[in-house]
Parts: structure tokens; sequence; C-alpha cells
């Protein structure tokens, strides 16, 4: 597993992001992961179905999209500019 290579680095926190979350190995490799010391936190974005079992675990935290996906449909549907929402130096 790439964190317990990471481990052997002498890292001692890891923050995952992840776009889309699938965790079809299910959700206990993750939790073994956690208790273990090898995760801190896990964050992926709501663009995906995500299980009342997985909002519930400790270790994970959910980055909601709704409004910016929102935005940006509008905005395509009326032919407007998209660029600064794609501009990561506005936002910052």
């Amino acid at each position: 597993m790439l964190l317990s290579s990471l481990r052997r680095e002498k890292l001692t926190e890891y923050l995952l992001l992840l776009q889309f979350g699938l965790f079809t190995n299910g959700l206990e490799r993750f939790d073994e992961a956690y208790e273990q010391g090898l995760i801190y936190r896990i964050m992926t974005t709501n663009s995906i179905y995500q299980s009342p079992e997985l909002l519930k675990r400790e270790w994970y935290i959910n980055v909601d999209i709704t409004k910016f996906t929102a935005t940006f449909i509008d905005r395509l549907n009326h032919d407007a500019s998209i660029s600064d929402l794609l501009n990561p130096i506005e936002k910052l």
C-alpha cells in the first residue's frame, strides 16, 4: 500500500484528497488504515453518491461542490463565461 511506503519516510499525517471516492473495496480497509495511523483524513467531493456509512466515519470529510456545479451549469446554459470558475488564483 502506498501509505505504508510513505510511513517509512517518517511522515506522520496523511490527508488524502480525492475527486471521486468510490471505496469499491469497502470501508473496512480504510477503517484499518485509520486505526493504524496510516491516514489522518480522506476528503472527497459529493459529485457521486456517498453512503450513510461513509458519512459517519471519523476519518471522512465531505466536500460539498453543489453550488459550484450549479453555477457552472447555469453559466453554460446562458452562454456565459466560465473562466473565473476555472481560475484557482481568483479564489485565493
